[in-house]
């Protein structure tokens, strides 16, 4: 799995390392440190990390955020299945 995390957009909020703590971790009071290529095993945090972030700046390549959103899942349409 792979993730960017926008450091432009990332004010230290450390939600992200509290949740992915293998993942993310802070760098003193601002500094932001994280493995871009994190293990598949960290797929879940990952994904929380991302939605806990309040500036919503960690991109994770490969995972539909807004399949998991709360909205999304009231919207859903039902499909042949």
């Amino acid at each position: 799995m792979r993730l960017v995390v926008d450091l432009n957009r990332c004010q230290g909020y450390a939600q992200c390392a509290f949740l992915a703590p293998d993942v993310f971790a802070m760098h003193g009071d601002e500094g932001l440190l994280y493995d871009p290529q994190a293990a598949a095993a960290q797929r879940e945090r990952v994904l929380q990390a991302a939605a806990a972030c309040p500036v919503q700046a960690i991109l994770v390549d490969g995972l539909d955020l807004a399949a998991t959103a709360p909205a999304a899942a009231s919207h859903g349409e039902a499909s042949d299945g």
